[in-house]
């Protein structure tokens, strides 16, 4: 069976099922909306690195993961004061400490994220503060569309979606480099990695 990834469509069906006034316009306005003052002592499981210009895109996935159960951290759903056309020391700083609250990277992999100052900085950052921490996660117009991107998203693994082996039962899993962990261990910043046989 071919390796499913998220899909566009579903990343904005998510986007439009996070509040029933919605319009692909208003994606940042309800990412804003829900905003809260982050502590720093707060942790998350994910900080998703994301082109600010996928606005829609980036509340569906967050919508998609913290159905995983996930707490993920967007940096203008909770540090709505940062101004990320602005490159300074203040916003490598916080950025840098959110980071650090978080247990995992997720590279959000769009046509958007290509021309992103700022998601190769924060990929390179995270890992070479929590090797092993970082994902790359495709969102492709069919869920069995293969999947390329820049040379250096190679060296991570994958999120995707998959049955178990002889099952029915599907989960969300962080797979490559010939190992396979769930999206739930892998967040949680302990991943369970195994091997490509499933159970």
């Amino acid at each position: 069976m071919a390796v499913r990834h998220f899909t566009k469509a579903e990343a904005r069906a998510a986007a439009k099922g996070a509040t029933p006034q919605y319009t692909a316009e208003s994606a940042g306005l309800i990412l804003d909306s829900a905003s809260s003052k982050t502590r720093d002592s707060e942790t998350f499981d994910i900080f998703l690195s994301h082109s600010i210009a996928d606005a829609e895109l980036v509340l569906g996935v967050k919508q998609l993961l913290e159905q995983q159960g996930a707490t993920v951290y967007v940096d203008w759903s909770y540090d709505r004061q940062l101004d990320r056309s602005k490159v300074n020391a203040d916003t490598a700083a916080l950025l840098r400490q959110r980071m650090r609250q978080s247990n995992s990277l997720i590279y959000l992999a769009t046509d958007a994220a290509t021309t992103s100052k700022w998601m190769p900085w924060e990929l390179g950052f995270f890992d070479g503060y929590r090797s092993g921490g970082v994902a790359i996660m495709p969102l492709l117009d069919r869920e069995t569309d293969g999947f390329a991107g820049q040379e250096y998203l190679g060296l991570y693994p994958r999120v995707t979606k998959d049955n178990y082996q002889n099952s029915t039962a599907s989960d969300v899993f962080v797979e490559g480099l010939g190992r396979w962990a769930t999206l739930k261990s892998f967040r949680a910043g302990t991943p369970n990695w195994q091997s490509y046989s499933r159970p």
